[in-house]
């Protein structure tokens, strides 16, 4: 099939109407006349003085925030009628008199190309808009003061009715004070083929996507407690340990209500989400446990720091996800597709070699998979060879999922319609037009990937304009996933993405997460290995179920924290330095009062709790600042669960003085743990001890020899 360049006018097969048998020659001379009218009017306008005054102070912001499109009609048909609702603000710093909203459009123009529909969006397109459709007035604004206007078209409105072709038409929407125009916003409105006299092409298919995860993750307190303090909970308990946030519960009712209008919508569901369901909602497909950012993951290529953190393959792969999902129903037989999602990295070659090897046939790409300057969209899939198999890559359009997901189309735009998001909407219908007029009879099926936070209104909105857009089908993924493609399998792995799309920052935060989880889930293994005392018997069983749900506590907590979203990433990984934090804070030394010898050895008494409900074992330490005043270095000790033990390190004292003895824990392979304490030692020896006897002797022993000198030398002449 032979594919038109951009520059070629588009819609030519589609546009088969009565305007079209009008002379070429005639529509451009009467353009141009419309043009030199408008351009003859505008010289002829002399502006008062306060007009002036007012053009000059409001110039530099006369786009920037003073016209915001509320709501608009998207979708036109012979009977819609078109109906916008804006916001008007004076950002100026005086008062701007009564004003006029006027809104037109161009009934006739057909877009071009896609630089054509892109300068428009920005506000750069010079394409008159001769047929007005209504206008509105607007009161004076003081500064900062905002109003709300309207202005309804019906289907019967002269310039609607005018319309005689299908697909985007140019739409202004400007605002103007005593005859100076103050601001703009370039839109669009789409109109079907309803009521027109024109043949019907093929639709294009759209697969529309939304992931269902939580906004945030945090630790369930509760929970962590009794796990900590009562031995272990229920396996059903601990899959819940970490939670979704207080706003995702009305946020979920919202989505729900959404999905349930709109049953093409593509919900692909976190298995662990639905865990934490009390309910779970319905889903056409599962992503990875925890959403867990494989992309991240292969970015860092580092396995052993993954590791560390308690992190193995087994945790994220397809199998543990359809396992999580069945657990989640509550139905061992459930089976569903599981689609490997992408995260904060790009789709490499090693990045798809890894999802393909942890079970993952098909990958989701969110974004930077497909071109960007490709010459006409194509069907959304990509079969890549790795080396483990091939495997299917789902990717997203880039324009339209940007614009489903909030993102304006440039940064020029963010000024003009598309920083609201009705306007972000109907340049979404329009473009999407525009695809298909590209290529009317070509098959293809497009991918549109919403975000993890979308907006349930936002959703909600979307879909009903595409259910009302008739160049558009919606499909489901099993559709998409078997649609035939062009491109051979082998030779798309050379155009995969070369770099791992990772920022500095992205991989900073990353690298510090990993060393948090890998700290404490150290301090868990050691509590587990080093400290927790395993006895044969009854209880052993006990002990070593509690051992392993401390080790998959850290592990759900960790894996969430490696996910794709920043704020369950600090969140989760102080849930499972909490967690850690209670082991080792559970066993502890006793505050003890200072101690005062007045004898050469003496005892000092160190009391361990444990609050835990098994024993513990671990060493004692103590040390003294003094080369006088020494204890024992060690002893060992067993707690029993939430009880004390004592142990008496003894004391030597080889003269009077103070002396400060810290004590410290250590667990059993000799590694220092928890908090120490430090107890003050006083030392008052009497002359009753061995040593007094022996200093006191050793003075009269000196004295004597000084008196026997003094009594038996000689004395000189001279006294």
């Amino acid at each position: 099939m032979v594919v038109r360049k951009e520059t070629q006018q588009t819609g030519v097969i589609v546009n088969q109407s009565a305007q079209r048998h009008v002379s070429r020659g005639l529509r451009a001379l009467s353009s141009i006349l419309a043009m030199v009218l408008t351009m003859a009017l505008m010289l002829l306008y002399a502006p008062t003085p306060s007009a002036r005054a007012m053009e000059s102070t409001t110039s530099a912001e006369s786009t920037d925030g003073m016209l915001s499109i509320n709501s608009s009609t998207a979708v036109l048909t012979d009977t819609s009628g078109y109906h916008l609702n804006a916001t008007v603000t004076n950002t100026t710093g005086q008062e701007i008199p009564a004003g006029t909203l006027t809104l037109a459009m161009n009934a006739f123009y057909t877009f071009v190309s896609r630089n054509d529909i892109q300068d428009w969006s920005e506000g750069n397109g010079r394409i008159p808009t001769p047929q007005s459709v209504g206008q509105a007035d607007v009161p004076a604004l003081q500064p900062g003061a905002s109003a709300n206007v309207s202005i309804d078209a019906d289907a019967h409105q002269e310039s609607l009715a005018a319309i005689n072709s299908w697909g985007p038409k140019p739409v202004l929407l400007s605002y103007s004070a005593n005859g100076t125009p103050l601001a703009q916003s370039h839109t669009f409105v789409t109109r079907t083929g309803a009521g027109l006299h024109t043949p019907s092409t093929p639709a294009l298919h759209i697969t529309v996507a939304q992931p269902l995860a939580a906004n945030g993750w945090t630790t369930d307190s509760k929970l962590l407690g009794q796990l900590v303090d009562e031995g272990g909970i229920s396996s059903s308990k601990l899959a819940k340990i970490a939670m979704p946030s207080k706003d995702d519960d009305a946020r979920l009712k919202s989505l729900q209500q959404t999905f349930a209008k709109h049953d093409m919508l593509q919900v692909v569901g976190d298995p662990t989400y639905l865990q934490a369901m009390a309910m779970p909602t319905r889903v056409d497909g599962i992503t990875q446990p925890a959403l867990f950012d494989m992309t991240a993951y292969s970015a860092m290529n580092n396995a052993p720091a993954y590791s560390a953190a308690g992190i193995n393959d087994r945790q994220w792969s397809a199998a543990k996800a359809r396992k999580t999902y069945q657990s989640a129903l509550g139905d061992s037989n459930a089976d569903i597709t599981a689609y490997a999602w992408q995260g904060n990295g790009n789709w490499t070659l090693q990045a798809l070699t890894k999802a393909r090897q942890q079970g993952y046939g098909t990958v989701i790409a969110t974004h930077d998979f497909e071109e960007d300057d490709a010459d006409t969209v194509r069907t959304g899939k990509t079969v890549v060879s790795t080396d483990v198999g091939d495997i299917t890559v789902l990717s997203a359009q880039n324009v339209l999922s940007g614009l489903a997901q909030g993102k304006a189309t440039s940064d020029d735009a963010n000024a003009d319609s598309e920083g609201t998001t009705a306007g972000r909407l109907a340049r979404f219908v329009a473009q999407s037009a525009f695809y298909q007029m590209e290529q009317p009879y070509a098959e293809r099926n497009l991918l549109v990937c919403l975000n993890e936070d979308s907006d349930p209104s936002v959703v909600d909105a979307l879909m009903s304009d595409i259910e009302q857009s008739p160049w558009l089908n919606l499909t489901d993924l099993a559709t998409l996933k078997d649609a035939d493609i062009s491109e051979d399998a082998a030779s798309m792995s050379t155009d995969l993405p070369q770099t791992d799309g990772l920022t500095d920052s992205m991989r900073s935060d990353v690298q510090q997460t990993l060393s948090a989880l890998a700290n404490s889930s150290s301090n868990i293994k050691r509590f587990n290995t080093s400290i927790l005392v395993k006895p044969n018997g009854k209880d052993e069983s006990d002990v070593n179920t509690w051992s392993r749900q401390l080790t998959n506590a850290h592990t759900i907590m960790a894996l969430h924290a490696l996910g794709g979203e920043s704020p369950s990433r600090s969140t989760m990984a102080e849930g499972a330095n909490q967690l850690a934090a209670l082991l080792i804070n559970g066993v502890a030394i006793t505050p003890t009062e200072s101690v005062n010898v007045v004898s050469e050895t003496a005892k000092m008494p160190v009391t361990i709790s444990n609050s835990h409900p098994y024993p513990v074992k671990v060493k004692v330490s103590s040390l003294t600042d003094s080369m006088q005043i020494v204890t024992s270095r060690f002893d060992t000790v067993q707690v029993p669960p939430h009880g004390e033990a004592q142990v008496a390190f003894t004391i030597r004292v080889s003269t009077s003085g103070t002396a400060n003895a810290t004590i410290s824990l250590f667990d059993r392979n000799g590694a220092a743990f928890g908090a120490t304490q430090v107890t003050h030692i006083t030392s008052a020896l009497q002359i009753s001890d061995k040593s007094g006897f022996v200093i006191i002797g050793f003075a009269v022993l000196l004295g004597a020899v000084g008196l026997w000198r003094q009594f038996n030398r000689k004395k000189d002449p001279d006294e």
